[in-house]
């Protein structure tokens, strides 16, 4: 069952002194959050495959007053479970412990059958959207962990809820994604400070919405910055004991 949590005003210093991992965080949905957490106090720590876009986005949080952001390129389609360990690694010896992960980064893949889809397309997805988000997050826990209130957010997607005809490995993608959060949020019910959500954007103005709508009119779709409250409810807080649910970024 899908929640929404209608108008959420988040305070000035709602991340104060918080470490946040943002995949994804070059461009899109995963940008504006990670200048949204900054803007809220949190040190974002910015993971995604191409530099010069994560480059941009830590001066624009600089030049915002943010406190400094850190980098780390990585490309989730080519990294397996020791590149994972190694970024672990680093963020341990950066910051000692980590207090929120987005996995945001996501790949579309093909709009087409089952019958005609790509076996290397449904593989490149299924390691970007399922098994980098499952590696990144089981190396991480220890440093979650460490935090008073942990919190990890998987982005969701309507087509993870129902499936719908065309939509091939990135729906399939997004069940998966459901299924490994609720499975992990029953594993640390009670036994730990981790919550574990997840949030469909739903109709948002990025690359990958206008990739998969080519004639949609990207003005008539709603902005990342305007979804950004359910993304700050989940990191932030207020949302504590809030874990294993499903949330809508808009009605």
């Amino acid at each position: 069952m899908s929640e929404f949590i209608g108008d959420y005003h988040a305070p000035k210093e709602l991340l104060k002194d918080k470490i946040i991992l943002v995949t994804g965080a070059g461009d899109g949905i995963g940008r504006t959050a990670a200048k949204t957490f900054a803007a809220h106090g949190a040190t974002v720590i910015l993971l995604g495959r191409t530099t010069p876009k994560l480059e941009k986005v830590y001066d624009e949080i600089e030049a915002a007053g943010g406190p400094q952001p850190a980098i780390f390129p990585m490309d989730l389609n080519e990294a397996r479970i020791e590149a994972f360990e190694h970024f672990a690694e680093a963020v341990d010896q950066e910051f000692g412990r980590l207090d929120g992960l987005l996995h945001n980064a996501g790949l579309l893949g093909q709009r087409t059958p089952i019958a005609s889809y790509h076996f290397d397309t449904w593989q490149q997805v299924m390691q970007v959207n399922v098994n980098a988000a499952f590696g990144l997050t089981k190396v991480l826990l220890p440093l979650l962990e460490k935090s008073d209130a942990g919190s990890v957010v998987f982005t969701g997607s309507g087509v993870g809820l129902k499936g719908r005809a065309y939509w091939g490995a990135y729906s399939v993608s997004k069940f998966a994604t459901e299924g490994l959060m609720q499975v992990l949020a029953d594993e640390l019910d009670g036994v730990s400070n981790i919550r574990v959500n997840s949030v469909n954007p739903g109709a948002t103005r990025t690359n990958m919405r206008a990739a998969a709508y080519p004639a949609e009119n990207p003005a008539s779709v709603t902005t990342p910055e305007e979804i950004m409250p359910t993304y700050l409810y989940l990191m932030g807080d207020d949302s504590r004991g809030v874990s294993g649910r499903q949330f809508n970024a808009q009605q």
